[in-house]
């Protein structure tokens, strides 16, 4: 596949437990983009982002992200955000020291916690222990600490669940202000964001 300003996924071979999920899968994504995968439950959506960070191992096949950056060189899981079904905070943690917590542990160098929780509509929780927030409250922090460090790769693993409409409106215009900067943003959904994508399809052979 031609080297693309992004991402290239190129001949991925993916199993697990012995039973293989797909195989030979090639797709790019490019710089200010965003690719949405799309299938039925199993499929695969999941193992395919968590292979692309880098967190599960591929059979065969390359992952590369070129953006002609000095930072090119890192790993690719140093250059991207990975959030999962689970939002990774800690219970007994306010949501301000959840934020700082993870911007430390990931270097940040973007929005600051208040900011972030800001940004996502959150600043009176500031100081409440992430345990006793709504299953809403809870993602919309786990999307605050996307801002807190600049990666230019977003794998959102099913980002909009248990958001209500205002919520997702906030998500969608999260992921076009990182796409307008030039991020891209690959998404594992079962049902179309309000924003501009392009669709991968996963299907049992």
């Amino acid at each position: 596949m031609r080297s693309v300003e992004g991402l290239t996924v190129s001949g991925l071979s993916v199993e697990r437990s012995g039973r293989r999920l797909f195989a030979n899968l090639s797709f790019a994504v490019p710089a200010g983009t965003a690719l949405a995968v799309m299938g039925e439950n199993g499929i695969g959506k999941s193992s395919l982002l968590r292979t692309i960070a880098g967190l599960l191992p591929k059979q065969q096949g390359e992952v590369g992200l070129r953006l002609g950056r000095d930072d090119d060189a890192a790993p690719l899981g140093e250059r991207a955000h990975y959030l999962g079904h689970s939002n990774g905070l800690k219970a007994g943690l306010t949501a301000f020291d959840n934020l700082e917590f993870q911007r430390r542990w990931a270097m940040g160098d973007g929005l600051p916690p208040a900011a972030a929780l800001a940004a996502v509509g959150l600043s009176h929780c500031a100081e409440f222990p992430a345990g006793l927030l709504s299953a809403g409250q809870k993602r919309r922090i786990a999307l605050a600490s996307l801002l807190t460090a600049h990666r230019p790769l977003w794998l959102l693993d099913e980002p909009a669940t248990a958001l209500d409409q205002p919520s997702e409106t906030l998500l969608v215009g999260l992921l076009e202000a990182h796409l307008a900067r030039g991020g891209l943003a690959v998404m594992a959904l079962h049902a179309p964001l309000a924003l501009a994508t392009t669709v991968l399809r996963l299907g049992r052979s």
